[in-house]
């Protein structure tokens, strides 16, 4: 009976494996006109060296657009930047990759980060927050921030306030947070935002993707006649690295690799959602708004609570040093 299920499984994830390949390879043949809209753009992608980030940016280079890649480590940005060139081949032509270190635990990484952009590009046309951690066990990024809520949220507000001058100067132009389902899990809990009464990792990691919501929405509202959108999306269940603080016991793991393989998006099909932002026509002018499979797609009230989104702004401004 359990091989039954296990070989249904299968045949099932295979077709619906196959159908969704299919579909976003469609999807994918449609946008081609985005590479007319981002030639010679300068692109910002977070965690572009591995899973999301990675896909993100072979494809926008593949649109010939300047990509910079904000990585922690920049050995593996340059080991990612090589394989993305071999990979492309011709079709990098005409694009251009630059490594730049960031890392969204150390505000001090953030302004560094910053700076050099403003000393060095002209221009930025779209930047991607893409960067997260997840589920991991209770640590603090080098500010003492709960690192979940310190990387995914608060490193990601400190560097798109200090790029925004840029992206207004730029407009139009574009920004793009990749946030995730479980935010239907998280709560916002202002007398505990460093979890230091509580920590659950899971719930943690929700409310981290909540507030990329949030944030998404106030800063929508503030950029109102700039020039400049903010989107905000999920890319679906993705088979990426993020995972590496889940545990799966030794035995489970030839079910789960089965179901991940069946079930899970690729990263090149989990990153669509974030190229179609960054790159389509079709959103041109559209902001504050969330997206699934390159769909506008409804929130929950809590991820709407602009009382919520605008004290969470003001809170995170203390917390990452913008207003003393």
């Amino acid at each position: 009976m359990a091989a039954a299920a296990l070989l249904a499984a299968a045949l099932g994830g295979g077709l619906l494996l196959i159908a969704r390949r299919y579909l976003s390879g469609a999807g994918r043949a449609s946008r081609s006109a985005a590479a007319a809209l981002m030639r010679g753009k300068t692109v910002i992608v977070t965690g572009a060296n591995s899973g999301l980030g990675r896909a993100t940016a072979a494809e926008l280079l593949r649109l010939q657009a300047r990509v910079i890649l904000g990585c922690r480590d920049r050995g593996r940005a340059e080991q990612a930047a090589r394989e993305i060139r071999a990979e492309l081949g011709a079709q990098a032509e005409g694009g251009e990759l630059v490594i730049r270190e960031l890392d969204l635990a150390s505000l001090r990484s953030v302004r560094s980060f910053c700076q050099r952009v403003l000393q060095e590009e002209p221009k930025l046309d779209v930047l991607i927050n893409n960067a997260g951690i997840f589920q991991c066990p209770y640590m603090k990024t080098e500010d003492g921030f709960e690192m979940q809520f310190g990387v995914n949220h608060l490193g990601h507000f400190l560097l798109t306030n200090l790029l925004l001058g840029l992206l207004k100067s730029s407009a139009p132009s574009r920004i793009v947070v990749v946030s995730s389902k479980l935010y239907k899990y998280g709560e916002i809990n202002f007398e505990d935002l460093n979890s230091e009464i509580s920590y659950n990792k899971s719930f943690g990691y929700s409310r981290s993707k909540l507030a990329n919501i949030l944030f998404t929405r106030e800063l929508a509202r503030r950029l109102e006649g700039t020039g400049v959108t903010v989107n905000v999306l999920h890319p679906g269940i993705v088979r990426t690295n993020l995972g590496r603080y889940v545990n799966i016991p030794l035995l489970a793991k030839p079910l789960f690799n089965l179901v991940s393989w069946a079930f899970f998006k690729t990263p090149l099909e989990g990153a669509q959602t974030s190229i179609y932002l960054a790159s389509s026509a079709e959103v041109e002018g559209v902001s504050g708004k969330y997206f699934g499979d390159c769909k506008e797609e409804e929130l929950l009230p809590k991820a709407m609570d602009d009382l919520v989104a605008r004290k969470l702004w003001d809170i995170s401004e203390v917390m990452v040093g913008l207003l003393k």
